[in-house]
């Protein structure tokens, strides 16, 4: 079945100062065809970013029939759904498990709009920035991959997926640089 894959990724520069800067970037592909997208914001947080990549990539499809494959480093994201953790947070009231208001909700509640649009869609978490790195580590990361994900990958398929994420955070880097 064909399976449209995105890619994103979110950075923040500066955290915690008065000043700082954030980006994000997405990368779509669908059959032998790739979008890219990235943006960027003042006064922000990573979390902010990772969700607003995975918000504009999902806004930027044509198709609500075809499934959907989200790839991030994000594990804040990819838990959320892994883990259900949205649904007990409208349950409560978007409160969490400390009884404390939910951050982001505003983004929240816009994802998971975008999603209930969608057929399918499904999280997969991906190792981040394994970009130049030694055999025996990127075989380390896609075994854990795979683990966490129950998918197994080929070589070529880990490699592809790997440079995928390289250029969605080369995306997220070209966002921040926007709003410099």
């Amino acid at each position: 079945m064909k399976t449209i894959l995105i890619f994103t990724d979110g950075a923040c520069a500066n955290n915690q100062s008065a000043e700082n800067v954030g980006g994000w970037g997405a990368a779509l592909t669908y059959q032998d065809q790739i979008k890219e997208l990235c943006g960027g914001e003042k006064n922000t947080t990573n979390n902010r970013m990772e969700m607003l990549a995975v918000i504009e990539a999902l806004k930027a499809l044509k198709s609500k029939t075809i499934p959907v494959k989200i790839y991030s480093d994000s594990a804040y994201l990819v838990n959320c759904f892994k883990e259900s953790w949205h649904i007990n947070w409208q349950r409560n009231g978007w409160m969490n498990s400390q009884k404390k208001p939910v951050e982001n909700q505003d983004l929240w509640k816009a994802l998971l709009t975008l999603i209930a649009l969608q057929t399918k869609v499904d999280f997969l978490k991906l190792k981040g920035h394994l970009d130049g790195a030694k055999p025996a580590e990127i075989a380390k990361w896609k075994t854990k991959m795979e683990a966490s994900n129950h998918e197994l990958y080929t070589n070529e398929e880990f490699t592809y997926l790997t440079k995928m994420n390289i250029l969605a955070d080369a995306l997220a880097n070209k966002g921040m640089d926007t709003v410099r």
